[in-house]
């Protein structure tokens, strides 16, 4: 049975094996510091390890559901943030003019595709962030409670 292991800030795929009667552990993939299972890491597996009959949608599934962006002990959210914060100094610096005159056609068309598909991404989740009704933080113990307007 395979599944994911968080060991240190990375995950890995991982399948226990019998061997002369021990378990041990068969590292399949190293899927970085956020569990995602793509395409390339299933035909990788499939391709070094043709004869484990995995549940890919199973495994998909399960790592689709990770809660560390929700877990303040983990980190996600302020590596969120530090890849957000340089994603907007780089595309503040990109100039399409300059890339175009430096790469080949291919690579700057995908990088527009992929500037569409995060634009989209972006859309979509501010629109989620739009429909849900703002939470109000509670105040800190010990902290006093402003007056609401008009009191």
């Amino acid at each position: 049975m395979a599944f994911v292991r968080r060991k240190g800030n990375a995950y890995y795929l991982v399948h226990n094996v019998r061997q002369r009667g021990k378990v041990r552990q068969l590292h399949l993939a190293c899927l970085g510091p956020r569990p995602r299972i793509t395409d390339d890491v299933m035909r990788d597996v499939s391709r070094q390890h043709p004869f484990l009959d995995l549940n890919w949608p199973q495994l998909q599934e399960r790592t689709a559901h990770a809660m560390e962006l929700y877990q303040p002990e983990t980190g996600g959210l302020d590596r969120l943030l530090n890849q957000l914060h340089a994603l907007v100094a780089d595309l503040g610096e990109l100039s399409p003019t300059l890339l175009q005159m430096a790469h080949p056609p291919a690579v700057v068309r995908e990088l527009i595709t992929l500037l569409r598909s995060v634009n989209a991404a972006l859309e979509s989740k501010l629109h989620q962030f739009d429909r849900r009704p703002q939470i109000v933080s509670r105040p800190a113990a010990g902290v006093p409670r402003r007056p609401a307007a008009g009191n």
